[in-house]
């Protein structure tokens, strides 16, 4: 079986796509939400992503914000916690973008001081025969 043009194939195995949980500390200025949305679509641009729609929404001075892109490729959301500096932040992205690529956007963007990451293959399917 050939995988569709959007699938990633690794080793053998394809899936829809690759997800990252991405958990950013000491991270600043998580109540901006242009700001938010400027680094996510900095994020998307580094990793070669098509944007079709963004929303944000702030929940008040000094309070979180909450948004996410649309991709074409999937999606990137974010929710924030300016009080503890604290993002999390989920990157899943099918086809040719590679997720990974957006990272270095989202530190430097937030000036997190600590960038954790978990790594999903989305809808994983046996060995291509």
């Amino acid at each position: 079986m050939t995988p569709a043009p959007y699938y990633k194939v690794r080793d053998g195995a394809q899936f829809a796509g690759i997800h990252l949980l991405v958990d950013l500390q000491g991270a600043q200025r998580l109540d901006e939400p242009a700001h938010v949305a400027a680094v996510l679509v900095q994020a998307a641009r580094a990793a070669g992503c098509t944007i079709l729609h963004q929303h944000f929404h702030h929940f008040g001075p000094g309070t979180g914000v909450t948004g996410m892109l649309l991709l074409a490729e999937s999606h990137i959301s974010i929710h924030t916690w300016p009080e503890t500096g604290y993002a999390a932040v989920d990157v899943f992205m099918c086809g040719n973008c590679d997720p990974h690529d957006a990272l270095p956007a989202l530190r430097a963007g937030f000036m997190a001081t600590d960038v954790r990451v978990q790594e999903f293959q989305r809808g994983c399917w046996p060995p291509l025969s």
